[in-house]
């Protein structure tokens, strides 16, 4: 890093500052207690930004330029030190130096598994990391909420402050998105897009930072959604028996199985289980002919329409399976409204 003053006598008469860092976003200007001359030169470059403070209260904002410190160029700090007729000694005040350039590549994660609720499973603990862009956009909040007085704030200490903040916000946008665990692992790039209309509103207002770019590039849940999404996984594959045979046949040819007259009776084996299955007391059929829990009657006993809950209590199964099998058209019904209803044939037929 570079610095270069040209002090003449006790007063500072050009004030520039240059950083080849790439880490620095924040610089107080070193006045070794000297004061500012009347007419001083201020130079700011390109991706810089200067913050005059005076007393604690923040004054005058430069963008890059040279500029001749004057009344007529700094009227906040002015009217806060109440000059009112202009000025013409030298003069106290805190220059910092801000670097709002685009920090790049920059690593967030949530260091504990963060609560969201999931219109799957309820209640699910999520973890997450992934890298982010982001600029400074507003320097005064900048300068108050996150650098605060320090002398030379790096990007390290601001990843240290900024995490568990960025983590809260994280969590917040995620559960307002209502994105379900299922498809945050296929939707990484999407979800991040989404995500930061939702963050940067925050984090600009909070904090004085604008995000170019969230990504995510891992979530994962607890081992026990895990499984019960690889359960959800198998149940759907094992739902039709054909499909399911054929897929067990094709593993038969793939590996170097007995055969077909090996594979015609292992198919022949396993649709007799499957019929077996449908038979035995308290199976599909049974249950199509006997009354089903809740006091609903299956089979012939059905009422001519049903809801996805009469249906689900005639099958033994969950209201949600149901509800499945309707949107992916295995299980025929017509959606009123917002209200699924199944004939008593639809069901009859699905159960054959």
């Amino acid at each position: 890093m570079a610095l270069r003053d040209f002090i003449k006598g006790q007063f500072l008469e050009i004030v520039e500052w240059t950083d080849d860092s790439r880490d620095t976003l924040s610089y107080r200007y070193p006045d070794d207690d000297k004061e500012i001359k009347n007419g001083a030169q201020l130079i700011v470059r390109e991706s810089q930004a200067v913050q005059f403070v005076y007393l604690g209260q923040y004054g005058d904002l430069f963008g890059p330029g040279k500029y001749s410190l004057t009344t007529d160029n700094i009227p906040v700090l002015s009217r806060l030190k109440g000059w009112k007729y202009g000025f013409e000694s030298p003069f106290k005040a805190d220059i910092y130096y801000v670097v709002t350039r685009l920090f790049t590549g920059n690593k967030w994660g949530t260091s504990n598994p963060v609560m969201v609720r999931d219109q799957d499973f309820g209640i699910v603990r999520l973890r997450a990391f992934g890298t982010y862009d982001f600029r400074i956009v507003e320097v005064a909040k900048f300068l108050k909420e996150v650098a605060g007085t320090d002398n030379h704030f790096r990007l390290d200490e601001f990843s240290d402050a900024m995490r568990s903040r960025l983590v809260s916000v994280f969590s917040d946008a995620l559960a307002s998105s209502k994105v379900p665990a299922l498809d945050v692992a296929s939707r990484y790039s999407e979800l991040g897009e989404a995500l930061l209309p939702i963050i940067n509103p925050i984090i600009r207002d909070k904090y004085g930072i604008e995000m170019a770019s969230f990504i995510l590039e891992n979530v994962s849940v607890p081992p026990e959604v895990e499984q019960a999404i690889d359960k959800r996984s198998g149940m759907a594959a094992v739902g039709n028996l054909n499909d399911f045979v054929k897929y067990q046949m094709a593993q038969g040819f793939e590996k170097g199985g007995p055969g077909i007259g090996g594979v015609g009776a292992e198919m022949a084996v396993g649709m007799a289980m499957a019929q077996q299955m449908m038979n035995q007391p308290g199976g599909i059929t049974a249950q199509a002919t006997a009354p089903a829990a809740g006091g609903v009657p299956a089979g012939g006993g059905l009422p001519e329409m049903l809801s996805p809950a009469d249906a689900a209590r005639a099958l033994s199964v969950s209201e949600a399976d149901v509800i499945a099998s309707l949107e992916a058209g295995d299980l025929k019904g017509k959606k009123i409204g917002s209200q699924w209803r199944i004939t008593r044939a639809q069901l009859t037929a699905f159960m054959q």
